[in-house]
């Protein structure tokens, strides 16, 4: 789909699942998460604690392919 405020750009879709590749990167909360086994995605605490999410925390929480800068 063309962005009427840009013509000749296209829009994508904004992407609000998480990946499903094994070993995908995301950002979450300036964290980032590895998807392990398809099932949940592990990182670390601000405290630098192992810390594991389901697909369902990525999206409650708000999540990204980039890290926030």
């Amino acid at each position: 789909m063309e962005n009427p405020a840009e013509p000749g750009t296209v829009q994508s879709q904004p992407v609000t699942t998480p990946p499903t590749t094994p070993c995908s990167v995301v950002w979450s909360l300036g964290r980032p998460y590895v998807l392990e086994n398809n099932a949940r995605w592990v990182g670390t605490d601000p405290r630098g604690r192992p810390q594991v999410l389901t697909r369902a925390d990525l999206q409650r929480r708000g999540w990204s392919y980039r890290r926030a800068s």
